[in-house]
């Protein structure tokens, strides 16, 4: 077997700021595994989350030191390479245990969600992103995907650095002009709000009120991710018994292990394949919740086609949608899920289902 890696920019139309910052464009890798004629692909990057950061020169270093000891491997069975993997960070183990899931659908002729026994046609829509910005710069970005798509459920960044006041003021105009949305065209849109761990635990409790009065469906991580479990555990547990509305962890999730010591503390976990290390943990975590009454999200960073492919994978089991970054790029190589409406679906084709834009360099 034959480890490749590239790399690829992704420049993004509208740049998106968080409570962290703001991001306009990355460099991602493609991660290719060839044997037997087939070629699996994956992507990863880096990435920050407030308590812990890699970088894109990092994973490539992780993946180019392990790939002479992994010419000696076949990409199946799978399992041998469990202790190959494990030694990893998650995002250079998520893009080699995509490119590994891509090559043994392909080899198998199908997409993976077929192979796991789901169903595509119980996938309901996705969110779009609102970043943080001025109010009139956020709804004009609203008004935006709107001209793309139905776009029936938003996704409000808060958690601005310039204090509550500025996310009560985005949070009045957006909700605003979802009740004016509805007047013209009698379809109502869901408002969902993630303060990207922008907040302390005393404005988290503060702004409780002011969310469920603007209808907000879910609130995704208030309060900024602990790198001490227990210490995170205990904010999640200190704010749910007061929330009027379900809490989502994200930065805060990132493996099965964080996801049953959250369990008792919110409604739903966001999982995202880099934290994940790929889909072999995601697919377990996505189990494990939904047996556990666990609502799930699906989300995405700066994440291509590719990467945003793989995970639709997993759609079939996930109450909110969150995969809209590859709609919001100028130069994605890749064409990825299926794009109905605003309903995101796993491509039908082997593997990942992803393949290469006409031309691109992939």
């Amino acid at each position: 077997m034959r480890l490749r890696l590239r790399r690829f920019p992704l420049t993004k139309a509208v740049p998106l700021a968080i409570s962290r910052g703001s991001t306009s464009a990355v460099e991602h890798l493609l991660v290719s595994v060839e044997h037997d004629g087939l070629v699996g692909r994956g992507e990863t990057g880096g990435f920050e989350t407030g308590h812990r950061a890699f970088s894109t020169d990092a994973i490539a270093a992780e993946l180019e030191s392990v790939a002479p000891r992994l010419c000696g491997l076949a990409p199946e069975p799978r399992q041998a390479w469990d202790p190959w993997l494990a030694q990893l960070s998650p995002p250079a183990r998520c893009g080699l245990d995509l490119a590994l899931h891509d090559w043994w659908g392909q080899r198998l002729g199908l997409p993976l969600h077929r192979l796991w026994g789901l169903d595509p046609g119980v996938c309901v829509a996705t969110s779009v992103t609102l970043g943080l910005g001025e109010p009139g710069a956020v709804v004009a970005r609203l008004e935006r995907w709107w001209s793309e798509l139905p776009a029936t459920r938003i996704k409000l960044k808060l958690g601005s650095p310039e204090g509550v006041g500025h996310d009560l003021a985005l949070l009045a105009v957006v909700a605003d002009a979802l009740a004016r949305q509805h007047q013209r065209t009698g379809r109502g849109c869901e408002l969902q709000v993630d303060a990207n761990g922008g907040w302390d635990l005393d404005t988290a409790k503060a702004m409780l009120e002011p969310l469920a009065q603007a209808g907000v469906v879910l609130l995704e991580q208030p309060l900024a991710p602990q790198l001490d479990p227990e210490a995170d555990t205990a904010g999640f547990a200190a704010l749910a018994p007061l929330a009027p509305l379900p809490l989502v962890a994200d930065e805060s999730c990132w493996d099965l292990a964080d996801l049953w010591r959250l369990a008792p503390h919110v409604e739903g976990v966001n999982i995202k394949l880099m934290k994940s290390g790929g889909l072999t943990e995601a697919l377990l975590m996505a189990q494990t919740a939904r047996r556990l009454g666990l609502a799930l999200m699906l989300g995405c960073y700066s994440d291509g086609a590719l990467l945003n492919g793989a995970a639709a994978q997993l759609l079939p089991l996930v109450c909110w949608p969150d995969l809209d970054s590859h709609l919001n790029l100028l130069d994605d190589p890749f064409e990825g899920p299926e794009l109905r409406g605003d309903v995101l679906r796993p491509a039908a084709r082997p593997g990942l289902g992803v393949v290469g834009r006409p031309g691109a360099p992939c």
